[in-house]
């Protein structure tokens, strides 16, 4: 293992990045259904690691996922750094408050964790090869963290939010109810970001594919590669001949009159999208089934469904309410506990007696369960739904239900279970089709082959700090303001706050970040008495200059040209209602500015999509309800400052960002010290309760200057109270 961390950090090898940042992550003992965040993903990425760890041309494998420090779980999560070997890390990064989080908490978190991904990987010294999201948080971070490195960004989904809308709605739910529980909106912009800026999506199934991915804006079928997920054959497999019966068959037994009938098992976390209660529903209305097998209903884990959260509680409440309408006792298992284990016993249990394997899922974009049962060598019925379709059409090992047809869900059971020679044949099939087709070694080779196709050309080490001279290459903290209305805009305050800075700013490095251009940010600031500034950050972070000579950073302007096509973006939008451009001297190489008539103009969302819709990428930027810019999709003031911080060696968390405006607001959020002045635009209010962003009483420099106390920025440099949250 020594020797493949010294050729990774030697830089021999791929070095591929993989981020998933919700629910329970370690190398072994996965808790899978403890929750609804801690399923199939979890074992997913961490077998996928392990997998490319093991590929000969994969030199290092870095699992990005999220710290959690909190004594409701076990101490392993709160472990920085966890060695599964060859060349394999699980790394645990701080993301907003340490203890455990849903995922549908962590939204206003991700910048912090993509800005401590982005310090986690500079350490490293390697520029990955790839960055890999998984899930739309993830996704929502591996797009900043991609961009901000300039290397491909690949995305899995894991499941689609305008699937699982579609999903809630059918089995009515009412949109408000969606969106108030899974902030959904928020998660379709994500993944429509992401698959924007992707250069692969991986997909398990042709169906995903062509039939979820297709409800996007950005669905691009050419970016689309569908590699199905594997398995690990060493654990699943069928009961060994005359093999003593395993430790979760007497769990079992205490529910059951007769434990050695076939078992119909189900094995999820309660999830309403997993569609426990129909499987039960369905068992208990067909009379023949109730009399030929035992059910399994396996949960989760869980000391007491009151304690559990909304959701699970809501799901197991109906399942045992229909065990006891239709007085299942005897006949039906549903135990509170199981180890990782007892997984694989549990189907071979399934296996040993004769019983099938079912997923009655609403939606089933990978449909791992179904590929570990048919290694065991159980058949299965599953929905017929995403990547049951694929399993089946390369195993041929059961049959696919409608999931809210109970009736022929059963009847497709008992059809198995009450053929002894279809059944003998639909367990040869699996496992002679997952032998072939879901081999964990076959999907890492697969996609070590698609993401070399992806390699960047440039070095893959980061420049030598030793190269770089002056001030800048001195500092050890900066000051990032605004112009206008923040650092201009009240004389006296303007004297103090500078006077101060220039007392005690010895190793601060001082800068702008605007949407002026460079002209016009010069001279207001000589007419203020402001002295030029270490850096200017201009045309709202398309542009970036050095002080005294004010000397372009070239290579920024070379990062931000990616997917740039200005011509069709401003034909485009000079097509559309109360849109106008801004006059000729506003427009810049990489920034388009325009006019907007709210009265109008299309909201900014419905441009979004129509910018979706013709594969066009921009960053949208609408401030003071009235000003529009279009930057490429790499620039903006917030990944202008992450870009001169890392340049020069300076801290993000040493890094005070002043604004008072939406076009601030990336820069404000994250890991960077945000002070919002007292004079601020009302858009940014939302930002309130952050910890990261202070919200000054003074107005213009006065707040700056308020932030320095509160942040005690020339000394300690930090949030108050941060002990509790990174």
């Amino acid at each position: 293992m020594k020797k493949t961390q010294s050729k990774a950090r030697q830089g021999e090898g791929l070095y591929i990045v993989l981020i998933s940042i919700h629910g329970l992550v370690r190398g072994d003992d996965l808790e899978l259904g403890r929750d609804a965040d801690t399923g199939g993903q979890i074992k997913y990425v961490v077998e996928l690691a392990r997998a490319l760890g093991a590929h000969p041309e994969v030199g290092r494998v870095d699992l990005l996922t999220r710290r959690v420090v909190d004594n409701r779980v076990s101490n392993d999560y709160a472990q920085p750094e966890e060695d599964l070997g060859n060349g394999v890390r699980i790394v645990r990064l701080d993301c907003g408050p340490r203890r455990y989080l849903r995922k549908e908490k962590l939204w206003p978190y991700l910048d912090c964790f993509a800005d401590n991904a982005m310090k986690h990987i500079r350490q490293v010294g390697l520029m990955p090869d790839v960055v890999h999201g998984h899930y739309a948080d993830a996704g929502y971070v591996a797009v900043r963290v991609a961009n901000l490195l300039g290397v491909p960004l690949v995305q899995t989904g894991h499941s689609l939010g305008r699937v699982k809308r579609e999903r809630l709605l059918e089995k009515g739910a009412t949109a408000d109810d969606i969106e108030r529980r899974y902030h959904i909106s928020r998660r379709i912009e994500a993944e429509e970001e992401v698959l924007g800026n992707a250069y692969m999506v991986i997909a398990s199934t042709r169906q995903e594919v062509e039939e979820q991915y297709a409800l996007y804006d950005h669905y691009r079928p050419e970016r689309m590669v569908v590699i199905p997920p594997g398995t690990d054959l060493s654990r699943f497999h069928p009961p060994k001949v005359r093999a003593p019966r395993p430790p979760i068959y007497q769990t079992l037994k205490r529910f059951l009159k007769d434990p050695d009938k076939p078992m119909v098992m189900a094995l999820s976390r309660p999830d309403e999208r997993k569609n426990i209660p129909t499987l039960v529903k369905a068992y208990a209305e067909h009379p023949a089934l109730r009399k030929a097998a035992n059910l399994v209903i396996i949960a989760g884990n869980r000391d007491s469904i009151r304690q559990m959260d909304k959701g699970p509680r809501d799901v197991l409440t109906e399942v045992m309410m229909l065990i006891d309408d239709h007085d299942l006792y005897g006949t039906v298992a549903f135990p509170k506990h199981h180890a990782a284990d007892d997984v694989p016993d549990l189907y071979r249990l399934v296996t040993r007696t004769r019983g099938v394997f079912v997923n009655p899922a609403l939606t089933e974009p990978f449909g791992l369960t179904l590929i570990e049962a048919c290694a065991s060598g159980a058949p299965i019925v599953a929905t017929e739904d995403g990547g049951p379709r694929d399993i089946m059409a390369h195993c041929h090992s059961g049959e696919l239900v409608h999931p809210l047809d109970g009736q022929a869900m059963a009847e497709a059971i008992y059809g198995i279970i009450s053929d002894p020679e279809r059944w003998k044949r639909l367990s040869d099939n699996g496992l002679k089709g997952v032998r072939r087709h879901y081999a964990w070694e076959g999907h890492a080779e697969n996609y070590v082959k698609r993401i070399k196709g992806l390699r960047r050309e440039a070095s893959r080490h980061r420049r030598g700090q030793q190269r770089l001279s002056g001030k800048l290459s001195q500092a050890d903290r900066a000051l990032i303001s605004d112009i206008d209305n923040t650092l201009l805009g009240d004389r006296p305050s303007l004297r103090i706050m500078l006077q101060r800075l220039k007392e005690r700013g010895r190793g601060v490095a001082f800068g702008i970040a605007t949407g002026r251009r460079l002209d016009s940010a010069i001279q207001i600031l000589k007419e203020w008495g402001v002295p030029t500034p270490d850096v200017m950050i201009t045309s709202v972070g398309a542009e970036i200059h050095y002080g005294p000579e004010m000397t372009e950073d070239q290579g920024w302007s070379r990062h931000i040209d990616h997917r740039w096509n200005p011509e069709a973006l401003r034909r485009l939008l000079l097509d559309l209602p109360g849109i106008t451009p801004q006059p000729a001297e506003d427009q810049r190489r990489h920034k388009l500015s325009f006019f907007v008539d709210p009265a109008k103009a299309p909201g900014m969302k419905d441009i979004e999509r129509l910018l979706h819709q013709e594969d066009l990428h921009a960053n949208i930027i609408y401030s003071h309800d009235r000003f529009l810019d279009l930057l490429p999709v790499r620039a903006s003031k917030g990944f202008a400052v992450r870009y001169f911080a890392d340049k020069w060696g300076i801290p993000l968390d040493h890094t005070l960002v002043a604004g008072d405006s939406g076009n601030d607001e990336d820069m404000l959020r994250g890991s960077t010290l945000g002070v919002v002045v007292g004079n601020h635009q009302p858009e940014l209010e939302h930002l309130y309760g952050f910890k990261r962003v202070y919200f000054a009483d003074a107005t213009h420099a006065g707040g700056i200057a308020e932030a320095f106390d509160h942040y005690d920025f020339f000394s300690r440099c930090g949030v108050p109270g941060d002990d509790d949250e990174e």
